[in-house]
This record gives C-alpha cells, sequence and structure tokens, in this order.
C-alpha cells in the first residue's frame, strides 16, 4: 500500500513539471545551456522557437521546434 501511495505522490509532483512554458519575448537574461521556448514571428505556424544559452562571448542557439499542445503552455515574459 505504501508502494502505491508514493507512486500517487511522485506522478502528482512529476506530471504538471514536465510541461513547458512558451514565453511571447525572449528572456533578456539567460542561463548557459538553460532551454526556453519562445512564440514569435520568426518560426512558421505550429512551432516554436527553441533558444538555448551560451556561455560569454558564444551566441545563442535558435532553432524552430513543433510542440504538442499538451507538452506547452503559454505564459507571458517579463522584458
Amino acid at each position: 500500500m505504501r508502494v502505491f501511495i508514493l507512486a500517487f505522490v511522485f506522478c502528482a509532483i512529476a506530471l504538471p513539471c514536465a510541461a513547458q512554458i512558451v514565453l511571447k519575448s525572449e528572456p533578456l537574461l539567460l542561463a548557459p545551456y538553460e532551454i526556453v521556448f519562445v512564440q514569435n514571428v520568426a518560426c512558421p505556424a505550429g512551432q516554436v522557437q527553441k533558444v538555448t544559452g551560451a556561455i560569454r562571448g558564444l551566441h545563442r542557439r535558435k532553432a524552430c521546434v513543433t510542440l504538442a499542445s499538451e507538452q506547452a503552455s503559454l505564459a507571458t515574459a517579463t522584458p
């Protein structure tokens, strides 16, 4: 019974963390190797821009990717 309860609690905590937040604008500060998803006009319809932070002196990596609707939630970014 304890195993069942622990598994249920773990799933309740882990599943909301699996969702990716899609920002409306790219953040100014981004830690190295941190990944954010940005909804902008640089990518075609149905895709979002995946931005990966870089170490000092290098440019951020940007690529258009498709996210499933259950993986993403739209959030507002503070510029």
